[in-house]
């Protein structure tokens, strides 16, 4: 990646849990968390990304959205380099509220797990939530 790229995320919460993406950087051996979420198109603003990335990722429509804060993310994923600006929300969505704390869920375009995460994890530093900023933020608002 060779330029900044910049991201709409959201944190679904729900009686203590976070919904988050599980993934796994195979060059360091790091199992992490990450906001769903994903791209901001040319043109589309952080919001309507936001809002349309919960409808590819998981099919749900969010209700109501309130953005916590923006970060800067810069990572080595997979052994490259990356740069993120990360416009960082919270999320309200009926859809979502029905999903069960036990529930495993995929992203719809590429299958990585979705589960509900105790914020109490990822607070004590258990868990790792990206991109960057959300922890604090995610801290803060909960």
């Amino acid at each position: 990646m060779s330029s900044i790229r910049n991201i709409a995320v959201g944190l679904p919460v729900k009686e203590g849990h976070l919904l988050a993406l599980e993934g796994t950087d195979r060059s360091r051996g790091l199992e992490f968390l990450r906001a769903i979420g994903g791209g901001i198109e040319f043109g589309e603003r952080a919001e309507e990304a936001l809002h349309r990335e919960f409808m590819e990722e998981l099919g749900v429509r969010l209700e109501a959205v309130a953005l916590l804060g923006v970060s800067e993310n810069i990572f080595t994923y997979e052994g490259v380099p990356g740069h993120e600006i990360c416009h960082i929300f919270t999320v309200e969505s009926a859809e979502i509220d029905a999903v069960p704390l036990d529930a495993e869920l995929h992203v719809l375009d590429e299958g990585s797990p979705v589960r509900w995460v105790p914020i109490s994890d990822i607070r004590s530093g258990d868990r790792t939530l990206f991109p960057t900023g959300a922890t604090e933020l995610l801290v803060t608002s909960s």
